[in-house]
């Protein structure tokens, strides 16, 4: 190869690379100054101290945090872990199936609800959150656990990658095989089907788990009851509260980065499922 067609090709790679080292950056900063900043103490925080051993107090920060307002800290984190990860199993199971009922299933006017799921994707969320809370204080649900557990259950994406999956992953000629067996359609699903769409449930399961832990615009529509907040919603009431009593910034700091660590645990355990469902599909 000359060397004129050389020239272009290692401009593009470094051009790739420079892009590549950018969004790294970009990524890892932010957390790396996360977890320096939850390691200092108040003064050393405020002093721009952070690449330095100085003020290092990481287990006081962790004792202020569960410590701070009689430990509710505690509190938001089990919310947000049972809205969070109840919610999220429930709508990937709920969802899964339904994508497969919309797959398998012939009834009527069957493209036009699909249409109106795809439809329902293409809504932001906060524009449905005042409907949510005329129909939730219509029920008698408002500033109760059930406001934010109840919405979170139901997700279009997840009935679309629902179908996606269960047209790649579930030949008809199981399904005929397991018929002819005798297996009803119930028991089929339970033991033929959802093994087959457990990528597709794990994906879904990851989508919808990150979504509703980074949920914070219904929580605050919903819930007065502090006791009912998840992580996201009370560490913006403690950031709100620190302009005026600077002890918050340490706790909100920490509590920030231990409110990252179930995401993390939950791609880095899943991500074998995850990533063989994203490539469902991709090579016959």
């Amino acid at each position: 190869m000359t060397a004129p067609a050389l020239k272009p090709r290692l401009l593009g790679r470094s051009v790739v690379n420079v892009v590549v080292a950018v969004s790294v950056l970009y990524t890892v900063l932010p957390m790396l100054w996360l977890v320096l900043a939850a390691s200092k103490d108040r003064d050393s925080l405020f002093g721009s101290d952070l690449f330095s051993a100085k003020g290092f107090s990481f287990l006081q920060n962790v004792g202020e945090l569960f410590a701070m307002d009689n430990g509710i800290y505690g509190r938001w984190y089990a919310n947000s872990l049972l809205y969070a990860v109840v919610g999220a199993a429930i709508s990937s199971l709920v969802s899964v199936a339904c994508g497969y009922a919309f797959d398998k299933y012939e009834f009527r006017h069957k493209e036009k609800l699909f249409g109106l799921v795809l439809a329902a994707v293409m809504v932001p969320q906060t524009v449905l959150a005042l409907p949510l809370y005329l129909m939730a204080s219509e029920a008698g649900l408002v500033n109760t656990f059930w406001a934010v557990f109840i919405p979170v259950l139901f997700n279009p994406f997840g009935v679309y990658l629902g179908r996606i999956f269960s047209q790649g992953y579930v030949p008809g000629e199981v399904l005929e095989a397991a018929r002819i067996d005798g297996a009803g359609e119930l028991t089929m699903y339970r033991k033929v089907v959802l093994r087959m769409l457990a990528p597709g449930v794990v994906t879904v399961f990851l989508f919808q788990l990150t979504a509703i832990w980074n949920n914070f615009f219904l929580p605050m529509v919903m819930l007065s009851d502090q006791k009912l907040y998840p992580v996201s919603l009370g560490l913006y009431s403690w950031n709100s509260s620190a302009s005026v009593s600077p002890e918050y910034y340490p706790v909100v700091i920490m509590g920030s980065l231990l409110a990252i660590l179930p995401l993390v645990l939950a791609f880095a355990l899943l991500q074998r499922f995850w990533r063989s469902g994203l490539t469902a599909g991709a090579v016959k």
